[in-house]
């Protein structure tokens, strides 16, 4: 029988992004595979959709965030601990062999219950992975704050809690790796507790290998058939200028994504204070997302470079945007925490120059050959955005590398290592299980010295 395994997530719904993509992909490619994958996310109402003959989501009734962002519902602890509770009874129906929980807050837990029998969903314990497409430390950054002690309690918490508890971790890029490394680093924990750590690590029975055999790489994916140079059209120009308004000689620049702190969005509209004083090219912003910080991007965006900036809203139709993306003249991409980055992706593969920070995920793919990399400042991207329109042939050849680079990035290419790692795991675990599903913890004091070499 092939391998089953069931991904949990909060980060799903209809308007969302990079991560809700992933997963429909994963989804997609369930049938390609011919391996039953299934997905249970929070919803309006208990219900379930059949996605093809292998793949299905379940989404679980369960109340809007009440706080961050509130387009988001939240499965919380209630929806799997109790006997009858509704995840619970999905997991017993299901029987999965791999469990991955794509968070690290409300439903993590559920790994630590599983793997101390508290929660039994099938004779055997499932292989238990942790999905991690974001860092904690940069979300906790962006929401509640930059200080040390928010600093040392993310790092606590990766480090004593949320690495024992999964027997592998995927990440999506090696920018969201380092967050677990750093989380174990003594440098990178000065006056940490080790005999709490190691109590932690035995009482979770974390496994005992090497936390460095245990955390993957895959990266996410374009669509290089939907997103294309190819795309670029005067109609579609002509149409985007009538509907908004906008002028026939302005620059178009494009931002596409979450309006949402953690995106440092803020850089936007200090970029357009700074380029509106240009008087040799007319630069415009598009930008197309939504989020919880909408209200304050448009104020702040009519009080400092108003008639410069225009919001479009959420572009839910794939098509649209995709003519969005080829029919602009640059895109920007101001967060230099950016996991991974798939928006920069789309960029490259519409044709368009793309500004990004020389920091985080977008490095596992941008560089100088195929973007103009800056810090991230508005005074360093606006010198970026004026060298695209004044250099033609570098323009021209960093819009070439970018298409090719992303041309590399399938979608395809990235599920069909998901599979593969998911496959490499598997055997690893049911070949060692006894490094990975144990009864007893170990009595040894130096358990985490003992199996986390990276």
């Amino acid at each position: 029988m092939p391998i089953k395994s069931v991904h949990l997530t909060n980060y799903y719904h209809k308007t969302s992004g990079g991560i809700s993509t992933a997963y429909n992909k994963l989804l997609e490619a369930a049938e390609r595979h011919r391996r039953f994958v299934r997905l249970i996310v929070p919803g309006e109402r208990t219900t379930t959709e059949e996605v093809n003959e292998f793949a299905r989501i379940y989404y679980v009734k369960a109340n809007y965030s009440p706080v961050f962002d509130r387009r988001y519902r939240l499965m919380t602890p209630l929806r799997y601990i109790l006997d009858q509770s509704p995840i619970k009874r999905i997991l017993r129906d299901e029987q999965p062999d791999i469990v991955e929980i794509g968070e690290k807050y409300s439903l993590s837990l559920m790994a630590g219950l599983m793997r101390k029998r508290i929660m039994n969903v099938s004779p055997k314990r499932p292989m238990l992975v942790q999905m991690s497409c974001e860092r904690m430390d940069d979300n906790v950054r962006s929401f509640i704050s930059d200080g040390s002690i928010s600093k040392w309690f993310c790092r606590r918490f990766m480090g004593n809690y949320n690495l024992p508890m999964f027997d592998f971790h995927l990440v999506n890029s090696v920018y969201t790796r380092q967050e677990l490394i750093d989380s174990l680093s003594p440098d990178e924990n000065p006056r940490r507790s080790e005999r709490f750590l190691n109590f932690c690590w035995r009482f979770l029975r974390a496994p005992k290998v090497a936390i460095g055999d245990r955390i993957f790489v895959n990266q996410c994916g374009v669509d290089i058939d939907l997103f294309s140079a190819k795309r670029k059209d005067a109609r579609v120009r002509e149409e985007l200028i009538r509907k908004h308004g906008l002028s026939n000689n302005a620059k178009f620049l494009l931002y596409a994504g979450r309006i949402s702190p953690e995106k440092n969005i803020k850089l936007l509209p200090a970029l357009m204070e700074i380029l509106k004083h240009d008087t040799s090219v007319n630069y415009h912003l598009l930008i197309a997302g939504s989020g919880p910080s909408v209200e304050w991007l448009a104020s702040e965006s009519q009080k400092r470079a108003p008639g410069c900036i225009t919001l479009l809203g959420h572009i839910d139709n794939k098509p649209e945007l995709a003519n969005l993306f080829a029919n602009c003249d640059a895109f920007v991409h101001p967060n230099p925490r950016e996991p991974f980055g798939i928006t920069p992706l789309e960029a490259m593969a519409s044709g368009l120059p793309v500004v990004a920070p020389n920091a985080g995920g977008v490095l596992s793919y941008a560089n100088e050959n195929n973007a103009w990399l800056t810090k991230a400042t508005a005074n360093n991207f606006a010198g970026s955005i004026r060298d695209i329109f004044s250099s033609a042939d570098k323009k021209l050849a960093k819009i070439k590398n970018g298409a090719e680079t992303a041309s590399k990035y399938s979608w395809e290419l990235s599920t069909d290592n998901s599979f593969a790692l998911y496959d490499r795991m598997f055997a690893e675990f049911t070949g060692r299980r006894d490094l990975y599903d144990y009864s007893e913890p170990l009595e040894t004091r130096d358990f985490v010295s003992r199996f986390t070499t990276c």
